[in-house]
């Protein structure tokens, strides 16, 4: 990146977002933000986590105007039923108990956002996910190889995934929490910036 070149902000606090990024070669800073994910059942999960992507970016931006933001969120959807993060223990094992066998689906959305001349790309991508089928017990097994607190749907494809995931279609890395294809892409395309 040259040194006129925008700068990227990751406007996200989790540490395997920030892996991803490192992984591609993009140079960029960390802010988290600190306002709170919108939980409402009755949207449409892509419009929940584009929703949920965009207000990440522009609390972000708000600070950051003439950088280029990142921002992501990240659902597990079984069914009808939509997966955030646990809110305690006893919920990340009803939310493993109930992926158990099953196959679900995982949606990232992103949003790039330059404030300071009103670029804004969104996008969402759906990865499908075939858990194994574990016991009680195995179960219990992985979570203590985790922390699920801070993971939709109370797993981590990237930390002992294989324990529990059987099969996957689609981006891995949206599974992680970042579909990078999708986003090196639209960071070249839509602001000009590569690794």
């Amino acid at each position: 990146m040259s040194e006129n070149s925008p700068k990227l902000v990751l406007a996200s606090g989790s540490p395997r977002r920030k892996i991803l990024m490192e992984e591609a070669g993009f140079v960029f800073s960390v802010v988290p933000p600190q306002n709170d994910e919108v939980e409402d059942n009755s949207m449409d999960v892509r419009d929940l986590t584009a929703l949920n992507a965009k207000l990440k970016a522009e609390e972000i931006a708000a600070d950051h105007g003439d950088s280029i933001i990142l921002a992501a969120d990240t659902l597990v959807l079984l069914g009808d039923r939509v997966f955030g993060k646990p809110k305690n223990e006893a919920e990340a094992k009803r939310m493993l108990s109930d992926l158990n066998g099953e196959t679900h689906q995982v949606f990232t959305a992103f949003c790039l956002l330059r404030e300071s001349n009103g670029e804004i790309f969104q996008q969402a991508v759906a990865t499908d996910v075939q858990f194994k089928k574990l016991t009680s017990e195995e179960r219990d097994d992985y979570h203590n190889l985790i922390n699920p607190m801070d993971k939709a749907g109370a797993y981590a494809a990237q930390e002992h995934g294989e324990k529990i995931i059987d099969q996957f279609s689609g981006s891995m890395t949206n599974v992680i929490g970042l579909p990078m294809d999708e986003v090196i892409v639209a960071l070249e395309s839509e602001f000009g910036l590569t690794p």
